[in-house]
């Protein structure tokens, strides 16, 4: 087994772990139990993943981190919008998900 497949598993995981988060949010327009204290320290993580990716420059490295950082971004976006803005936001991307607008 080469070691590189568990790199690729773990950046597959984390990528996908935030992506019932952003949906759950987009569906439901709820983002009161989530705490802002702890999406800015994730988003403020990935961001320096990814400076220190470059750093290395290691691909494999950045483009997970990449990826992590625009979903949690989005979630403290969501999280940090006023209601109005939110459900406008979700209206837009549940819309722009093929075959999953209400």
């Amino acid at each position: 087994m080469k070691v590189e497949i568990i790199g690729y598993a773990a950046a597959a995981l984390s990528v996908s772990a935030f992506l019932p988060q952003a949906w759950r949010i987009i569906k439901t327009r709820k983002t009161d139990d989530l705490s802002t204290v702890m999406w800015i320290l994730q988003v403020t993580g990935f961001a320096m993943w990814i400076v220190y990716g470059f750093s290395l420059g290691k691909i494999p490295l950045i483009v997970p981190n990449v990826i992590c950082f625009l979903l949690a971004a989005f979630i403290l976006t969501m999280k940090l919008l006023p209601p109005r803005k939110r459900d406008k936001v979700a209206d837009a991307v549940e819309h722009a998900v093929p075959g999953r607008a209400g």
